[in-house]
């Protein structure tokens, strides 16, 4: 006899079942968002006069225009100039951005795993490469591309012998002043390419290598240095697959974008005027700091998880 008292006559159990599925999808979700925000703020904070040396590489053009001959020399003048604190000009607006980006992107990845996976008890390394290309593209939509923006312009503006922007606040009004809001999504079709094939290729490489340890029981845990290590692959070869468009992208957003039509005329010129070497621009201080920032993403992002398990299990 069917137990009337646990079941109510008018649910039907297969909605019942999709009832739950979207709550656990849910809670995946919001645990991603809280989780990924507290990671990016640490991971910025450690990170950031790498990613300032790399824009700054990649902003500059050969010629006259040339103003540092390498990593060394973009660090040492810089510190000349500015001091130490220069190379953390424009970290507030990092700080501001990373929060919900990295949010952003772990709570995207986690919910759309969830739809992908459903009760599937495995998870591919294939499943894995489209949960982050979705990933990126919604970090890059949400977060990033703002972000950048004025990053990018706030950096370029230091290189000026007049800087314009006198904070960040300032330089934020200023950009929408001029441009309108619109100007904040300067180069979002590059910053989609970019993010999606970034996060593609990072969450397939670290889930390939998660799985080949585990030789097919998802039950094995997985020691942290373990993941560091898988987390540094994924971030170098992202850094190599994506290096070409992360230059558009910076160049797309610079104070002279407007000299080009657009991201497809921004990467022919590039490459007519510069050579195929300017796409790699940047590509070594960007390499040291993605391959730690990966790595120190993944290891952080998997350490507070476990605690979430124990404190808001699925």
């Amino acid at each position: 006899m069917p137990d009337y008292s646990r079941r109510s006559p008018f649910k039907r159990p297969w909605l019942d079942d999709r009832g739950l599925a979207a709550a656990e999808q849910g809670r995946s979700g919001l645990r991603g968002v809280f989780v990924g925000g507290i990671t990016g703020g640490v991971e910025i904070c450690i990170t950031y006069p790498t990613e300032f040396v790399k824009t700054q590489l990649q902003l500059d053009e050969k010629g006259d225009r040339k103003k540092y001959k390498g990593i060394i020399d973009c660090v040492m003048k810089t510190v000349k100039e500015r001091g130490v604190l220069g190379l953390y000009r424009g970290l507030s607006i990092l700080i501001i951005g990373s929060i919900p980006k990295s949010a952003v992107r772990f709570g995207s990845y986690e919910t759309i795993k969830g739809f992908v996976k459903g009760n599937n008890p495995t998870f591919t390394p294939a499943q894995s490469l489209l949960c982050g290309l979705g990933a990126g593209v919604c970090e890059a939509v949400l977060a990033v591309t703002p972000m950048e923006m004025v990053k990018v312009r706030f950096i370029n503006d230091q290189r000026s012998a007049n800087p314009q922007y006198r904070g960040l606040l300032h330089g934020v009004g200023t950009i929408v002043k001029n441009e309108g809001l619109l100007g904040l999504y300067k180069g979002v079709v590059a910053t989609m390419i970019k993010q999606g094939t970034n996060q593609a290729t990072r969450f397939f490489v670290m889930e390939t290598c998660k799985s080949y340890y585990r030789a097919g029981d998802p039950n094995i845990v997985i020691p942290k240095p373990y993941i560091a290590m898988f987390g540094a692959l994924a971030g170098l070869t992202s850094v190599y697959v994506n290096n070409p468009i992360d230059v558009v992208k910076t160049r797309m957003q610079g104070l002279e974008a407007k000299k080009y039509k657009n991201t497809l005329d921004c990467f022919i010129t590039i490459g007519k005027n510069e050579g195929i070497s300017a796409y790699y621009k940047g590509c070594i201080p960007r390499a040291s700091r993605v391959v730690f920032d990966v790595a120190l993403t993944f290891t952080i992002y998997e350490t507070i998880m476990d605690f979430m398990n124990v404190l808001w299990p699925k």
